[in-house]
């Protein structure tokens, strides 16, 4: 194997993993069904919101003009939501207005209920000398012909919410990629099976299922048959998917199985190793049907933060969304030793300090094989490749983990 494919950066693991990741197609999805996905076409709103002048307080609509000049004002009628004062506001009149209801033409003026004292069909103000007007402006939270939303945004709920408001029932998203999930080993067995005494847990896949979903794919399990070349080849082969994940059988050991069953589908490597701990045997290439596949170590903290660094972002990139990870500065809590020639993504404690700066304690113990340092940790904290030993009180680049 190429030389040119091992102990690649984190960086240009991740670039040649990239290239040539876009969006896979478009759907059309109803509004509910939009959280989590990435759109496709920009949203412009087609109207002003709130579409006319709008009280901001329940209260009186009268002219600013009269204010002050009227001791005593007719009430002419009332305006509430969806149910507008038919009429303009004439000289001497008030109108009964609720928040939220359309502002009478004439009027510029509601003074807030509160200030106001009612003696059956007129009504007096005490409003102070120059009173607020407690009108929200047509358009104010938006015009006719704004962009409200990009093409390559995630829906949240906020932004769904603003698509709703915009009139938007339905929205063109990008397709979910298809991701096939394939752990390997005689070793492992479900949870809830009864292990033999020299067999574990599995517990990648699930966690891996999770994330792909957090992230926008669709997660299908692969199970073959047997843990040999010819049934993993003929689990993989037919998976209607756009990426496979394998977890384990990334190494170089006799019962590494993987690469070779993935060779009969004629898989082309691009990335064979990479000067990254934990995660240095993760790879990646392209099946003969352009199906990619990126392998993933056995050891569960080295398979999530692999996931973290690699999954994470091919997956936005190829529902059309910015694969640029979320990285941010940080303080270290403790000091920590010289870093060896590899990058190094150590699990780690966020907090908040008193002057609001970010600052991350690393855990003692990063060995991989550890999934309860993981489920404690809410960042990775990265250490370039022979770096020199650092104080507290340095700054670091973090990756904050999404964690409920």
């Amino acid at each position: 194997m190429s030389q040119a494919l091992k102990n690649l950066t984190v960086e240009d693991a991740r670039g040649r993993m990239l290239e040539g990741a876009a969006r896979l197609g478009v759907e059309t999805v109803a509004l509910p069904a939009t959280i989590g996905r990435v759109l496709a076409t920009a949203i412009v709103a087609d109207r002003h919101q709130p579409p006319f002048d709008a009280s901001a307080m329940d209260g009186w609509a009268i002219r600013r003009a009269d204010y002050g000049t009227v001791a005593e004002f007719e009430i002419a009628g009332e305006s509430a939501a969806g149910r507008a004062y038919p009429a303009a506001v004439q000289t001497g009149q008030a109108v009964r207005i609720f928040t939220g209801a359309p502002v009478p033409a004439g009027a510029d003026l509601v003074v807030i209920q509160e200030e106001a004292t009612r003696d059956g069909d007129a009504v007096r103000f005490a409003a102070g000398k120059d009173p607020k007007a407690n009108i929200r402006p047509a358009g104010g939270d938006f015009r006719s012909g704004e962009r409200l939303l990009e093409e390559g945004m995630r829906i949240d709920p906020w932004r769904l919410s603003l698509a709703a408001a915009a009139g938007r029932d339905r929205l063109e998203v990008a397709r979910r990629p298809k991701v096939a999930i394939l752990a390997t080993g005689d070793e492992l067995v479900p949870p809830g099976a009864a292990p033999a005494p020299d067999q574990i847990f599995e517990s990648g896949s699930f966690s891996l299922a999770a994330l792909i979903t957090a992230w926008g794919g669709e997660a299908i399990k692969l199970a073959p048959a047997a843990d040999s070349v010819e049934a993993i080849a003929e689990a993989v082969r037919d998976a209607a998917v756009d990426l496979v994940v394998t977890i384990g059988g990334a190494s170089v050991g006799d019962y590494d199985l993987v690469k070779p069953a993935m060779s009969r589908l004629g898989l082309a490597l691009r990335v064979q190793t990479i000067a990254v701990r934990p995660g240095k045997p993760t790879w990646f290439g392209l099946l003969d049907d352009g199906r990619r596949v990126l392998g993933l170590p056995g050891n569960p903290a080295s398979a999530l933060v692999c996931a973290e660094l690699f999954l994470r972002p091919l997956l936005a990139a190829l529902s059309g969304a910015d694969p640029a990870l979320p990285f941010t500065p940080a303080r270290l809590a403790v000091p920590l030793p010289a870093n060896g020639p590899r990058e190094h993504w150590l699990r780690a404690a966020r907090t908040v300090d008193a002057e609001g700066r970010q600052v991350v304690t690393p855990f003692p113990d990063q060995d991989s094989s550890l999934v309860g340092v993981f489920a404690q940790a809410d960042a990775l904290v990265m250490r370039p490749a022979g770096a020199p030993a650092a104080d507290a009180g340095d700054l670091v680049t973090a990756l904050p983990l999404a964690r409920g």
